[in-house]
């Protein structure tokens, strides 16, 4: 038996890779599917299936692709109505894989199809369970993202209490949780930063399967404290429940060179937005006009899905020369699909043609402190609540990013200078690269953020609760 775990940081995802005596599935694909192809093909190995937890909302599965290139059969648990082809597996179902056996689990919870998939080894022993969403390492799913009118978010807690406590929680302690997320995923509120434990571990150190808790107290513990879900998620799920563009025909769409002018000609011509996605402080140095911050070495694609929320944005594309295929990848992970182009060269090219160049301006945290301590400074902190709630600058206002497009007329317009600053300073150049592109003037950068302005003398502050953004 092979079993790969196939963990993508930027997205904390997990996808699996399992084979068995010349047979190959593959558990919550990625949207670029050559990666499991050609393991396959190396193992001599045919792909049969492409399991799929649930309808996902954070990534697109490759699970179109995949099943359209190998032959394999799409699997979902029961509840799961897909427009395309699909096998719709029935609770307790078992498919074979070589000399393995994979046993359906229905535990609806995270959503009403959400399907763990329990792994016999060759000697018919539970070895593994692929939990998708409905337990994580630390976490369990969130229950608000498939409510409807007449399923509320604690409706489907109770039914996750049941799938853990009836379906999971009863398995041995040593199968080892093999989850679809990790820390930094929006599905979760507490996930660990592990990637896999066994399931013992976990019925001892997972506050949602402790065995003294009751239902109205899960009910209570699962729900408190969810913030609103992006939104790009249900958009996400609806492509994975209808299809898409295949990854190749998004890839050929969008990795097209243009000269500068050409560049120029596009952006007037279409209503693309022009995202910019090299490192934070070269941004801030130089780039074209209106043009939008989003680094493709931070949290990318969760920052584009959340901040650009219209799929069907064209967008033309500033990268780091050689990692524009980089770029088309990540954006496809979350349904931006229309790539119509990238500059050829990279931004330097946009500078030796000597067309028009925007920029702004960074402050260092020495100085800024300076600055503060001489009075009347109009200070932003972009980070989330519970980063402002554990400390911030007295005074500081407080916008999360999250946010910006919602909050955006809270913002004060022009007249005073607005210093920005987030934890690190990734977050900050992307507000100041939005607010500036929708006019804003006056706006400062504070270089490092947040852990730089802590090392210098100024007082921070605690709060229970934060204030937020006014003209006032």
């Amino acid at each position: 038996m092979i079993l790969e775990q196939i963990y993508t940081g930027c997205l904390a995802q997990g996808a699996y890779y399992i084979e068995s005596n010349g047979e190959a599935l593959v558990i919550d694909p990625l949207r670029e599917t050559k990666e499991y192809i050609d393991k396959a093909k190396k193992n001599k190995a045919k792909i049969k299936y492409v399991l799929e937890t649930h309808f996902h909302a954070d990534f697109v599965s490759g699970h179109v692709d995949l099943a359209s290139k190998t032959g394999a059969s799409i699997v979902f648990g029961p509840n799961a109505s897909p427009t395309f082809s699909a096998h719709i597996a029935k609770d307790g179902e078992e498919l074979i894989l070589g000399d393995l056996r994979i046993k359906v689990l229905h535990t609806p919870g995270h959503t009403m199809e959400s399907t763990t998939y329990l792994l016999f080894d060759e000697n018919g022993k539970e070895h593994a369970i692929f939990t998708g969403d409905t337990l994580f390492i630390g976490d369990v799913g969130r229950p608000d993202l498939a409510a409807k009118s007449d399923l509320t978010k604690e409706d489907l807690a109770s039914h996750l209490f049941d799938s853990l406590r009836e379906k999971v929680m009863t398995l041995p302690d040593d199968v080892i949780v093999y989850p679809a997320h990790g820390a930094g995923s929006a599905c979760g509120k507490n996930m660990s930063k592990e990637t896999w434990d066994s399931l013992g571990n976990q019925k001892k150190n997972n506050y949602a399967l402790r065995a003294d808790m009751n239902r109205e107290e899960f009910i209570k513990e699962v729900t408190n404290g969810l913030l609103p879900p992006p939104p790009y998620f249900p958009l996400n799920v609806g492509m994975n429940k209808t299809g898409y563009d295949s990854f190749d025909t998004v890839m050929k769409r969008g990795l097209v060179g243009l000269n500068p002018a050409e560049f120029e000609a596009a952006a007037n011509a279409t209503s693309a937005l022009i995202l910019d996605t090299r490192d934070p402080n070269e941004f801030a140095k130089g780039f074209i006009p209106n043009s939008i911050f989003i680094g493709i070495d931070g949290a990318f694609a969760p920052w584009v899905g959340t901040l650009i929320p219209d799929i069907k944005q064209e967008i033309l594309i500033i990268a780091e020369e050689g990692r524009e295929k980089e770029v088309i990848t990540r954006l496809s992970r979350v349904g931006h699909d229309n790539t119509i182009g990238f500059l050829k060269g990279g931004f330097q090219s946009w500078k030796n043609a000597q067309f028009e160049i925007d920029s702004i301006e960074n402050i260092s945290a020495i100085r800024f402190e300076k600055l503060f301590n001489e009075g009347g400074l109009k200070v932003v902190d972009v980070r989330k609540e519970t980063e402002y709630a554990i400390g911030h600058l007295e005074n500081a206002q407080l916008l999360p990013l999250n946010s910006l497009n919602q909050e955006i007329a809270s913002f004060p317009m022009g007249g005073v200078k607005t210093f920005i600053h987030c934890a690190g300073g990734y977050r900050s150049v992307i507000a100041a690269s939005m607010l500036k592109s929708r006019g804003y003037t006056g706006l400062v950068n504070v270089e490092g953020g947040f852990s730089e302005i802590k090392k210098t003398g100024l007082k921070i502050q605690l709060s229970a609760g934060a204030t937020t953004c006014s003209n006032s």
